[in-house]
């Protein structure tokens, strides 16, 4: 996105500042519309509840990552970004590397069964951390997946929400 993205969501969304903040209001977490101008035009940094109430209200779980991998200092260093992917891409991806870790297992053992990783076990021991960190992200991409799924009603949420135990 080339401007700011909490405006160009709404813009696609066809609402207007006044439209968001009467939504915001509806749910109890009310936002004035200067305050979203401000935000909006990079004159006001956005807090973390108010990422929040806008992704609720836009239906775009993605903010929420937007916001801690770009905005937030702590997120900057320890979130990655995740593209929404559709779910045949993300499924492809997460078998690719638990194959691709599988066959690394039993080397594995060897650089961590002493509790030392020696000079000569870095490359592989580095290796096999990316893959982990791959893994890693291609699951947070399916819990977003999963988020975008259950925010356009495509997942029924009450039946999500009884098998998940919450």
């Amino acid at each position: 996105m080339s401007g700011n993205i909490y405006k160009e969501i709404r813009k696609k969304h066809g609402l207007t500042r006044d439209e968001v903040c009467n939504r915001a209001s509806l749910i109890n977490n009310p936002i004035q519309p200067e305050r979203l101008e401000r935000i909006e035009n990079d004159k006001f940094p956005i807090v973390p509840e108010e990422v929040m109430l806008l992704s609720e209200i836009y239906g775009e779980p993605s903010l929420c990552n937007y916001y801690c991998s770009n905005e937030c200092t702590i997120g900057q260093k320890y979130v990655p970004e995740i593209k929404v992917k559709d779910l045949a891409q993300i499924v492809l991806e997460m078998l690719a590397s638990l194959n691709s870790l599988k066959k690394r297992q039993e080397r594995m053992v060897e650089i961590t069964v002493d509790g030392i990783i020696d000079d000569d076990e870095i490359k592989d021991f580095v290796f096999i951390q990316n893959e982990l960190e791959h893994i890693s992200i291609t699951v947070e991409t399916l819990q977003l997946w999963v988020e975008q799924m259950l925010a356009e009603e495509k997942i029924n949420l009450k039946k999500y929400n009884e098998i998940k135990g919450r």
